[in-house]
């Protein structure tokens, strides 16, 4: 192991305790007012200097090397917010506020990036600045693209951005990166289709809005299998229904809403979803004598790493945890990630390490899921190698 992770290691168990009362004290996104503070409590307590106010909560961390002969400056961002969850698990540090979770490892990610950032301000063992993004928000707030349209990159001027997201489905001392996309675009839909009201036993006096519904449905499936190149990928999802009427069970109802989800990777291919949606729903219900409404939200973009980044974390992630232990041919999900904003202004890479099944044994957004405190130092020390290899001491 390199000597950023042995380093960290002597302030492991400060940073499980860090670890602990984040994970203790969960905030939604835009509201971690208290993380905030924590996090620049500590950069500061290191002598790093501290930025605030970007996003609201967002905190930026300044650690200038060694050297500056560079003239160059690097990224490394994590997420802060939790989710709007009940936590189930019993561990001893579990959340004490009600509907709020860290499920996704965020505490983790704003913990490993604190003790890269006190070994960065301890070592300053690079030739250039270092860039300590704290992000709020991610969890559907956009908390990353607030930062960039707030000026991060413009008052911050990192000439690449690097993340990096614990991932239960890879067993620890082990990450993943490829270039090109590593999470989908994520988009949602909301459709009302209206009809007309009346007796189940006479439908023929009434416009099933519910039947339509269910042909509409079955279509969308259509975008997947015959409108995209078999081998891109696409998911349309409809994932919840609810008519105006219920409890009753002989009324057709006049109206049904339905939601759902479209996920995709390629520009090309999200406009044509998106176009191929819209005819379905509308086209079908004016066919079966009932009219829809589409609302179609463009959510976060994909997450698309760029080659020469990608290849250089993989080159790092060798030197830190072993050339067998990175993992270059990982498939992207289609889960979605607001590091994709950065990307599309900076090259960098978006890079899973590998957490096992943690405490929980599950995987991220689960009830019961738990952050493995035993890969702390591995990614921090990873964050850490980051900045010294993309700038070197001559």
């Amino acid at each position: 192991m390199s000597s950023p992770v042995e380093h960290i290691r002597n302030h492991h168990a400060e940073l499980k305790d860090i670890r602990h009362d984040l994970h203790a004290h969960p905030e939604l996104g835009f509201e971690e007012a208290r993380t905030a503070a924590i996090v620049a409590e500590k950069l500061a307590a290191w002598g790093i200097e501290v930025h605030r106010g970007l996003a609201k909560t967002g905190v930026v961390g300044v650690v200038r090397g060694r050297k500056s002969a560079s003239g160059r400056a690097v990224g490394v961002r994590a997420d802060m917010d939790c989710l709007p969850m009940h936590e189930t698990g019993e561990v001893p540090y579990r959340s004490r506020h009600e509907g709020r979770m860290h499920a996704c490892g965020h505490d983790g990610h704003t913990t490993m990036l604190l003790g890269a950032a006190r070994y960065l301000a301890e070592t300053r063992n690079f030739d250039g600045t270092a860039y300590l993004i704290f992000q709020p928000a991610e969890e559907g707030g956009g908390g990353g693209r607030v930062m960039v349209e707030q000026g991060l990159f413009e008052r911050f001027p990192a000439n690449e951005v690097y993340a990096l997201h614990n991932w239960p489905g890879l067993p620890p001392g082990k990450i993943a990166v490829r270039a090109g996309p590593m999470m989908a675009a994520t988009d949602e839909i909301e459709i009302t289709v209206r009809g007309r009201g009346g007796h189940a036993a006479m439908p023929h006096l009434a416009v099933d809005p519910v039947v339509a519904t269910a042909h509409i449905i079955a279509a969308l499936q259509t975008v997947a299998s015959r409108n995209v190149n078999p081998v891109d990928s696409v998911v349309v999802s409809a994932c919840s229904m609810q008519t105006s009427q219920l409890g009753a069970y002989n009324i057709i109802p006049d109206a049904v809403r339905l939601t759902g989800t479209v996920r995709s990777f390629r520009p090309e291919t999200r406009s044509l979803a998106e176009a191929r949606v819209r005819e379905i729903v509308e086209l079908i219900a004016r066919a079966l004598g009932a009219s829809a409404e589409i609302e179609f939200r463009r959510g976060y973009p994909a997450t698309v790493n760029s080659a020469r980044e990608a290849a250089f974390a993989a080159r790092v992630g060798e030197r830190v945890f072993g050339k067998g232990n990175v993992v270059t041919d990982a498939e992207p999900t289609m889960g979605g990630e607001d590091f994709s904003y950065m990307l599309l202004e900076r090259p960098g890479a978006y890079v899973w390490l590998g957490q096992g099944g943690g405490p929980g044994g599950c995987f991220l957004h689960n009830s019961s899921y738990d952050f493995n405190d035993e890969v702390i130092p591995l990614g921090a020390g990873y964050l850490a190698a980051l900045v010294e290899d993309s700038l070197p001491l001559k």
